[in-house]
């Protein structure tokens, strides 16, 4: 059986394990998991006796089962080192990392689908002030990460040197939810920079959102 993930089109943490998966060549099967119709299909308790967290990626290899992207890509690290998403240094792989919980773990937990709902239907926010909230925090995010990348001598043609690893496949997912809402990217020609080269590789564009079997929509335009 091929190892089975579960995963949304739109889903920022599925793509990242998309794009990790297909950096690595591995051969997988996506079972579409959506997030809005009938109100989630993961919080279905089929889907809740898999993942307790009810959240996509989980990523089933038909022995074991692992959820959290950034849990899942460091597994595919260790049972397949070659290409290396991780530098070979503890102090570049501690800073790679670093950068990859900027995005994962600082901006986009608190401006998924989740908490937007939650803002809507418990605090009472319009769109506007939905969206506003949407923007901002990515904006201080992304405005840290340009900040970082704008000036540190390890960037290359990708985040870390010149070949893609954990930094970009945790940037494209966000970089594409900014270009989703229209969000002036101007401010961040690093990391715009580095999200053209990446969607220049076929592990990338394979990972989009227009790419995927239960798409319902194209990318961002830029």
């Amino acid at each position: 059986m091929k190892p089975q993930l579960y995963s949304y089109w739109r889903s920022s943490a599925a793509f990242r394990v998309r794009i990790a998966l297909n950096l690595k060549g591995m051969d997988y099967e996506v079972i579409p998991v959506h997030l809005t119709k009938n109100g989630g299909e993961q919080m279905s308790e089929g889907y809740g006796n898999k993942n307790p967290n009810r959240l996509v990626p989980l990523f089933d290899d038909g022995k074991n089962s692992i959820h959290q992207s950034l849990a899942i890509i460091e597994y595919l690290e260790e049972i397949q080192a070659q290409p290396a998403l991780l530098p070979s240094s503890p102090i570049d792989r501690a800073w790679v990392r670093s950068l990859a919980m900027d995005i994962a773990v600082d901006i986009h937990p608190i401006s998924n689908l989740r908490v937007l709902r939650y803002l809507i239907k418990q605090v009472g926010a319009n769109s506007e002030a939905k969206d506003a909230w949407y923007q901002h925090w990515i904006k201080v995010g992304l405005d840290s990460i340009e900040r970082q990348l704008s000036s540190d001598p390890r960037v290359g043609r990708f985040a870390f040197g010149d070949q893609p690893g954990l930094i970009d496949i945790c940037l494209v997912p966000q970089m594409f939810n900014a270009l989703s809402t229209k969000m002036d990217v101007s401010p961040y020609p690093t990391l715009m920079k580095i999200f053209h080269e990446c969607m220049k590789l076929p592990a990338f564009i394979d990972a989009s959102w227009e790419k995927q079997i239960d798409a319902e929509g194209s990318n961002p335009s830029i």
